[in-house]
C-alpha cells in the first residue's frame, strides 16, 4: 500500500520536474485532520486540513474570510483523478467539522504549471482567487518619467498619504479578488503602516548586501509634491520564514502592494516605481521578488507579467467553504 510519505516523495518529484522554481519540500502544515479518499483502481490519496480562525480586528482578516479551511493534498502522480477524490471526501469532511455558511472558505494552494489539477477544481466551484508571482533578477530599460514626478522613500511623517493609497487599492481588489472589505480597515492599516514607517532595522536579522538601512521600504511617487503612487514593500528570507515553504531558498523582495491614483494610472508611474524597487531589491542582494495579484484584476495580470512576474503558485478558493461541490 502506498503510504502518505510516499505519495508526497512522488508528488514533490513531479512538482520538480514541472517548474525547477518550486522550492524543495512542500508545506504540510503542523496537525490538521487526516483526509483520506481512493482512485477508481482503489489507490490512495490523501491529504491534510488545516482549519484557521482571524480574530476580528486583525490585519489579516483584510484578505481572508474568518474561517478558513485549507487543504494540503498529497496526489502522487494522480494529479486529477486524486484531486477529484480528495474534493469529495473534503466535501463529507467540511460537513463532520461543522464548517459555517458565513464569511468561511475553503482553499487549495496549488503549483501553477500542474494544470492537470485544475479541472478537478474548477468542477468542485473553485475560482483562482490569487497567484503567488516570482521574478528573478534581469536587466530592463524602461523609458524614464517625463515632468514633474519624483520617487523617494517615505518617512513616518507620510503616513497619512500612505495608509490613503494603500485603502485605494485594498478596496478595488475586494472587487476582483480574496481581499475582504471590513470595519475599522483604515485603522488597522494605519497601526501596520506606523510601524514600517518606524523600523530601520531588517525583519528577522536581514542583512543587506549593500550596507543601506534593511527596514521594510515603502516608496512613495509625487507630482508636484502630491503624492500619487505608493510601493509598499518588505523582505522575506525563505530559509526561516513561513512563507519560504512557497519560495526556493534566500532572500527575497516582496511587494505587498502597489497603488496610484486613479487619474494617474497609464502614465508610468506603476512602471517607475517598479523600476526603482527592484533596483532596491538587485542592491540588496535579493534572489528574487515577488508577489499576489488577482487574475481576475483587470490591471494586475498584464502589469505584472510586463514587469517580468510569472505566476508560480495558484490559490484556488471558494466561499463560503460550505459551497463546496
Amino acid at each position: 500500500m502506498t503510504s502518505a510519505q510516499e505519495l508526497l516523495e512522488i508528488q514533490q518529484a513531479r512538482f520538480r520536474r514541472l517548474d525547477p522554481a518550486l522550492p524543495e519540500a512542500y508545506p504540510l502544515p503542523r496537525g490538521g485532520e487526516p483526509v483520506m479518499a481512493r482512485l477508481r483502481g482503489g489507490e490512495p490519496v490523501a491529504g491534510l486540513t488545516a482549519h484557521t480562525t482571524q480574530p476580528p480586528g486583525s490585519l489579516a482578516s483584510l484578505w481572508s474570510t474568518t474561517e478558513t479551511y485549507e487543504l494540503f493534498p498529497l496526489l502522487g502522480d494522480a494529479p486529477g483523478e486524486g484531486m477529484d477524490a480528495l474534493l469529495h471526501a473534503l466535501r463529507r469532511q467540511l460537513g463532520e467539522l461543522g464548517a459555517p455558511e458565513h464569511d468561511s472558505s475553503c482553499l487549495v494552494t496549488w503549483p501553477s504549471g500542474d494544470v492537470a489539477a485544475t479541472r478537478a477544481l474548477l468542477d468542485h466551484g473553485f475560482v483562482p482567487l490569487s497567484c503567488l508571482a516570482i521574478r528573478t533578477p534581469v536587466a530592463t530599460v524602461d523609458t524614464k518619467l517625463s515632468g514633474t514626478v519624483k520617487m523617494r522613500r517615505a518617512e513616518p511623517a507620510d503616513v497619512d498619504s500612505v495608509v490613503e493609497l494603500a485603502m485605494a487599492e485594498l478596496e478595488y481588489a475586494a472587487l476582483v479578488g480574496a481581499s475582504v472589505p471590513r470595519s475599522g480597515a483604515a485603522g488597522l492599516k494605519r497601526d501596520a503602516v506606523s510601524v514600517r514607517l518606524r523600523t530601520k532595522s531588517g525583519p528577522r536579522g536581514i542583512r543587506r548586501a549593500d550596507g543601506a538601512p534593511s527596514g521594510d521600504p515603502v516608496w512613495l511617487a509625487e507630482r508636484d509634491g502630491n503624492p500619487v503612487g505608493l510601493a509598499e514593500c518588505g523582505w522575506v528570507d525563505a530559509d526561516n520564514h513561513h512563507s519560504g515553504h512557497r519560495l526556493g531558498n534566500g532572500l527575497w523582495g516582496y511587494v505587498n502592494c502597489l497603488s496610484v491614483r486613479e487619474e494617474e494610472r497609464g502614465t508610468g508611474i506603476g512602471r517607475e516605481l517598479m523600476s526603482l524597487v527592484h533596483d532596491d531589491f538587485a542592491a540588496a542582494g535579493a534572489v528574487g521578488s515577488y508577489l499576489y495579484y488577482n487574475p481576475a484584476n483587470p490591471l494586475s495580470p498584464v502589469f505584472w507579467h510586463r514587469r517580468g512576474y510569472r505566476p508560480l503558485w495558484t490559490l484556488w478558493e471558494i466561499r463560503p467553504a460550505t459551497a463546496l461541490r
